[in-house]
């Protein structure tokens, strides 16, 4: 399923891409640009920039660059056909799905859908702020230390014990209610509430929109005395809007910190979540009611690159190591533990002892170092049994690493906390099994990752050295030049020759600049360091006073001065070599070319040029192209 080039266009044109990054970080104008704090990464003096015009960001930080789509993709967690639909929304626009009826149809069922859970969800919390049946949910959040701006922050409701009522409050089609999984047809055909008198947490998509429900029944004391309540928690089903694998509770609230501290923190549930948050841990996430996934590292993988987990993980790690350290590589992220008190609460920890949670956090171990230590601290490291039995459960847990040096640092620590000799742990090593993950299974726990292979995902480069960041006169020049290119397309042919730019990345992205219909396009089209280098300058600061003509003599001086050197050389060369035919020929060409240089002004001392200099400039030119022509 796509989207027409059209479509995406009109889309991207039609958002104001300032007012959607100012809902994540305050901007301000600074000349034609707009700058701010990076919403990709913590940082005390802005570095990030907007081309409100060209409609694009970078940040001169993290290197995090893109358009509309690709900041929606990137803070929202969503793929490519998602973002557009969200930004058309957003803009108004109707737009269409390449697929035909089908995918039509499928589109507009799951607008439905989520219009049906945006409404329920708002019923709910409205129900649980404001009504009378609902002071027995009041009274147990009040018990676990929520106050209303907590319920409000996190929409918290309640779901009244009634046969009907949200059924009867929203007035929508009974198939749209039952797919989104808030109500049921009965055993004598009517329409019923999916929940009734429960605490209901409503779960949101990375963009905010409520997507599902998990509803906790209240404490025996406290339910509703004609109903009986069923299990303890009641989640939605999956839907064509919801699925687990792919979503975690709390993801919309926590991403403004994950930002900060490219740290995410994974916890069990959703009142773990609200425990965390109001420790002041803002970046904490749960799975909804199943184990962690490839998804969900694809997922996290968008936001952080370590990721903490705040569970039992060494019970989960015994059963998928092999699986965590595979998506660990394969999603380039830091898999760590934080060792939480045991059989601890994160949401009572946060009411009675918040700084463990956050001690917790900020001490997490590396995810193999938990599991090592887990083995060597339920033994008894007194006895030599006790040190046995240590070493061989520490060796299994550092045989499913998939990195031999990483293994190898791990034995050393045990051979040093068991007092075996670490040679005799290579032994036992070696014939210790490893679980392999196949690559090839599809399960619940090992599913391929949605954002593989899709080249409209947005990336993170990591800086680089390049024609923008060497000040010599040669490549100051250049980029002065690409940026007049940029802002007046209509003096860039008339003036500007790819020859003049002697840094290969600057020349690349000339050449793409000029053959490409649009900077969009020229970004799309070139190779990744001259892209890079265009993002950058199209986010840059320009002055008011541009001057293309001025601009234009800076480079043929600089080129030409380059040249000069160049003959310098070719005549001492000459000279060395008793060729006295090349000598005279490389004096007379000096000779000249000196001479031109001299009636070309320092664009410094004074902006513009005469119609004089702008002769000189050609004549220079020419010769540059006939002097690069006989050098094949």
């Amino acid at each position: 399923m796509g989207i027409p080039d059209e479509d995406v266009a009109r889309v991207r044109s039609a958002t104001d891409l300032v007012a959607l990054i100012g809902e994540q970080t305050a901007l301000k104008r600074v000349g034609r640009r707009f700058v701010g704090l990076c919403p990709f990464h913590a940082e005390k003096t802005p570095s990030f920039s907007v081309n409100a015009e060209e409609g694009l960001y970078y940040c001169f930080g993290c290197q995090a660059s893109g358009d509309a789509i690709s900041f929606v993709r990137q803070t929202q967690g969503v793929d490519f056909v998602e973002a557009v639909e969200r930004l058309a929304g957003r803009a108004g626009i109707t737009i269409r799905l390449e697929g035909g009826a089908q995918a039509d149809k499928d589109r507009g069922r799951r607008r439905q859908l989520l219009d049906a859970l945006g409404k329920a969800a708002v019923f709910y919390h409205e129900r649980l702020l404001s009504h009378q049946d609902a002071g027995r949910a009041r009274q147990y959040l009040r018990s676990r230390g929520y106050d209303g701006g907590t319920v409000r922050r996190f929409q918290l409701g309640y779901a009244p014990s009634g046969f009907d009522e949200l059924v009867r409050a929203l007035k929508l089609p009974g198939p749209v209610l039952r797919a989104a999984g808030i109500a049921f047809e009965n055993q004598r055909g009517r329409l019923q509430d999916a929940f009734r008198d429960r605490v209901m947490f409503p779960i949101f998509d990375a963009g905010g929109q409520a997507i599902a429900f998990g509803g906790r029944i209240l404490p025996e004391d406290l339910r509703a005395g004609d109903y009986e309540p069923g299990p303890k928690y009641r989640n939605s089903p999956e839907s064509a809007v919801y699925q687990k694998r792919r979503t975690l509770y709390g993801l919309n609230w926590a991403k403004a910190d994950i930002a900060k501290t490219d740290e995410v923190v994974v916890c069990e549930g959703y009142t773990d979540v609200i425990g965390f948050h109001l420790a002041g841990v803002e970046r904490a996430v749960a799975t909804c009611g199943t184990a962690l996934t490839e998804d969900h590292f694809g997922l996290l993988a968008h936001f952080a690159k370590r990721v903490v987990l705040a569970f039992d993980a060494d019970a989960a790690g015994q059963a998928a190591a092999a699986r965590l350290y595979q998506w660990e590589k394969r999603h380039e992220i830091e898999l760590a533990v934080a060792e939480l008190p045991s059989g601890a609460d994160p949401g009572e920890l946060a009411s009675r002892a918040p700084e463990s949670l956050r001690q917790a956090v900020e001490g997490a171990r590396p995810f193999l170092g938990f599991r090592v230590e887990s083995a060597l601290s339920v033994r008894d490291l007194r006895s030599p049994e006790g040190r046995s039995r240590a070493a061989e459960a520490a060796l299994e847990a550092i045989a499913e690493h998939p990195n031999e040096i990483v293994r190898d640092q791990y034995l050393s620590y045990v051979a040093d906390r068991t007092q075996v000799a670490p040679e005799r742990l290579r032994e036992l090593l070696r014939a210790t099994p490893r679980s392999e993950a196949s690559p090839n299974r599809a399960t619940t726990d090992q599913a391929p990752s949605s954002s593989q292979g899709d080249e409209n995902q947005p990336t993170r480069r990591a800086p680089r050295r390049d024609g923008a960041s060497r000040r010599n006169d040669d490549e100051r020049a250049g980029i002065d030049a690409l940026v007049v290119a940029m802002e007046r397309r209509d003096a860039t042919a008339e003036l500007f020759d790819e020859l003049l730019f002697s840094d290969p990345v600057q020349r690349s992205a000339f050449r793409v600049l000029v053959a490409s219909p649009s900077l969009s396009a020229a970004i799309e089209n070139a190779d990744p360091d001259a892209s890079d280098l265009l993002r950058r300058l199209a986010v840059s600061p320009v002055p008011d006073d541009l001057d293309p003509e001025g601009t234009y003599l800076a480079l043929v001086r600089a080129t030409a001065t380059r040249a000069l050197r160049e003959l310098d050389a070719e005549g001492r060369v000459a000279e060395r070599d008793g060729k006295s035919d090349g000598v005279i020929a490389v004096l007379t060409a000096n000779t000249w070319l000196r001479k031109e240089l001299e009636a070309l002004h320092d664009p410094l001392v004074r902006p513009g040029a005469t119609a004089e200099e702008m002769d000189t400039a050609r004549r220079l030119v020419a010769w540059l192209a006939e002097r690069q022509r006989e050098a094949g």
